[in-house]
């Protein structure tokens, strides 16, 4: 990763984050915490279509981040390479 473009995520920047703007975290939280549940997708699927999506926008932070909850969630690395192949057929191989 381009430390430069995209510094290694650290507390502080979490921190500065709810100081310089508080309301929104815990709302978005509470959005993110509804989605990521079991629903008419089982909770193991969503991390799988955002460590695809991640990798469409090829966005480090999250590529990272998703990639460590698909595995927390239970899937497998054969399963996350699969849906990183889908993101780049999806994108015409850019991905």
């Amino acid at each position: 990763m381009n430390n430069a473009m995209y510094p290694l995520s650290d507390p502080g920047i979490a921190a500065r984050r709810r100081k310089l703007a508080p309301e929104p975290l815990p709302a978005f939280k509470a959005f993110s915490d509804s989605v990521f549940a079991d629903g008419a997708l089982p909770a193991k699927t969503k991390p799988l279509i955002v460590v695809a999506v991640a990798h469409v926008t090829r966005y480090p932070y999250c590529i990272r981040g998703h990639t460590a909850a698909a595995l927390k969630s239970g899937a497998t690395g054969q399963e996350i390479m699969n849906a990183i192949w889908v993101a780049a057929e999806m994108r015409a191989g850019a991905a």
